[in-house]
């Protein structure tokens, strides 16, 4: 029993600082978590009965599943990692270090090379497949900007399971038996959430699916189509576009265009010089931005702004995407800052993407590469090319339906799960192989499957909360009944005592406020 007299327990009559969301507010505010660090949180007792309760409900499905637990250290040696190139791909978010002999450790951001590894020295034949194991772990990520309490730490804890088969049928079965567990798991969890098409990430792979818990303050942005079911992640949705159809242009044309730092005011010039009527979505847009250190343009049209995590998702090989910098703009003189277009852009150096709306045929107004100059009737496939087209545009409510071309609705999230099917990538590099029926060595194909447990508390409690305090589902709650004695009469106590006890012994867990010394309003308020 949890008795309020001795449980380490202050609750907090201010919001923390540096809350931006609920449930980081509600979670200090209650006593259930501590903030350490930047990214870092230690958890209290009432916050820690709470997380160990999601954990039991998500290893229950596992098992229950027939997924076998496995438990592999965080601190891991560079040499798997360097096999499989993510201790570089995987980039500044690695928590790198040395041992005091000077060799290479990592603090483990995913286990997909111990997975392997493991499976690698226990199993050798087809017989032996298939098989799929999990571990609950503490992971380590070192992120730019840690933010929303404990829903995007530094350090926090996942499930992760991996499935091994010897063909891409029984990858597929693996995948829709865990895909149904997290349903079930999620169910239990009390969260409401969707299943969005998604991206894999720095883990490869190809089929992925996110489970996605929506909420106000979710840092993911996903679409959804109301008509036909389908939803996406905005780093998955695709830009359906047709061939352009119209006459062709003149050659594009060179024109004065001063005091136009907005598209609007370019707009406004053009229809005011040309007797014309466009709006931004005739214009296009030339954003510089350094990957990996190699100067790139993404051409959106002048109406949308260029999502970079959309550019970062699709852009393959990217490790480190930022926009232009002033001492950029110094190492290609030839850049005219706000007057950039594509026409000159090999002979400056810089390697042009477009988004899929920047259909071949089609033509733009855009900058001449000249201080104080634009020009119109740009045409791409005739005054310039590009090196592939990238999803990169901002998605908006409103775009088109990928399947059935009806308007979809944006909403935000919290991501809680991700599923997706990696096939041999990490296999081939670690040597993962089985001996088919007819003795042949076969490389095994693998899935990935995750669930934030440390951050489905904040989910649940981002979900759940009213306007007066947490309001956990049963199941999830750090105790079913809490009962609160007051008054002056000891004999308030004792019956609240037996009643606490009698309740225990029935199976229902009991944060019991037996304090004497405190208020039955400082009581209630705690309770809340």
């Amino acid at each position: 029993m949890l008795r309020m007299s001795t449980l380490l327990l202050r609750t907090l009559r201010d919001d923390p600082a540096d809350a931006e969301v609920a449930s980081h507010r509600l979670l200090v505010r209650a006593g259930y978590v501590r903030r350490i660090a930047a990214g870092i949180y230690s958890w209290l007792p009432l916050g820690y009965r709470t997380y160990r309760n999601i954990e039991n409900i998500i290893r229950e499905e596992m098992d229950n599943a027939g997924f076998q637990e496995v438990h592999f250290p965080s601190l891991l040696p560079r040499e798997p990692y360097q096999e499989t190139n993510r201790w570089s791909e995987y980039g500044p978010d690695l928590f790198r270090l040395k041992d005091r002999k000077g060799n290479d450790y990592l603090l483990g951001p995913t286990h997909e090379e111990m997975f392997t590894l493991m499976v690698k020295g226990e199993f050798s034949s087809y017989k032996d497949l298939p098989l799929s194991i999990y571990q609950i772990q503490t992971k380590f990520r070192d992120e730019l900007r840690p933010r929303s309490g404990i829903i995007r730490g530094r350090e926090f804890v996942m499930k992760d399971s991996y499935s091994f088969d010897i063909d891409d049928a029984g990858l597929e079965a693996s995948y829709q038996r865990h895909r149904e567990a997290y349903i079930k798991t999620f169910n239990r969890l009390g969260l409401k959430f969707n299943i969005v098409s998604a991206m894999s990430g720095a883990m490869g792979g190809s089929k992925s699916e996110e489970f996605l818990a929506p909420c106000p303050t979710g840092e993911d942005t996903y679409v959804l189509c109301e008509n036909c079911g389908f939803a996406a992640n905005v780093e998955a949705m695709v830009t359906k576009v047709e061939a352009y159809a119209g006459n062709v242009p003149p050659a594009f044309e060179v024109f004065d265009s001063p005091n136009t730092p907005t598209i609007d005011s370019l707009v406004e010039l053009v229809n005011n010089k040309f007797g014309e009527n466009i709006t931004g979505a005739d214009t296009l847009k030339n954003v510089l931005l350094m990957a990996d250190g190699q100067a790139i343009a993404i051409l959106v049209p002048g109406d949308r702004e260029v999502d970079l995590k959309r550019v970062a998702a699709n852009l393959a090989g990217v490790q480190e995407l930022r926009l232009f910098e002033e001492e950029d703009f110094a190492k290609f003189p030839g850049v005219v800052k706000g007057y950039v277009g594509p026409q000159d852009a090999e002979a400056l150096g810089i390697t042009v993407y477009a988004d899929p709306r920047i259909v071949i045929g089609s033509h733009w107004i855009t900058g001449a590469n000249a201080r104080d100059k634009h020009a119109r009737f740009v045409t791409h496939g005739r005054d310039f090319t590009v090196t592939g087209f990238v999803e990169a545009a901002e998605v908006k409510a409103g775009d088109t339906c990928p399947q059935c071309q009806t308007p979809v609705v944006i909403d935000r999230a919290i991501e809680i799960g991700h599923i997706f099917q990696l096939g041999r990538k990490y296999a081939k590099a670690l040597g993962l192989t089985v001996l088919d029926q007819n003795g042949k060595a076969q490389v095994v194909t693998m899935g990935s499957y995750g669930i934030g447990v440390s951050r489905a508390v904040a989910a649940i409690a981002e979900q759940t909360h009213d306007e007066i305090g947490l309001n956990w589902p049963r199941e999830i709650a750090p105790a079913q009944i809490h009962l609160v004695a007051a008054g002056k009469d000891g004999s308030i106590f004792e019956f609240a005592e037996k009643l606490a006890k009698d309740l225990e012994a029935n199976g229902l867990s009991v944060l019991f406020d037996d304090r004497r010394d405190s208020s039955a309003g400082v009581k209630f308020k705690d309770a809340e």
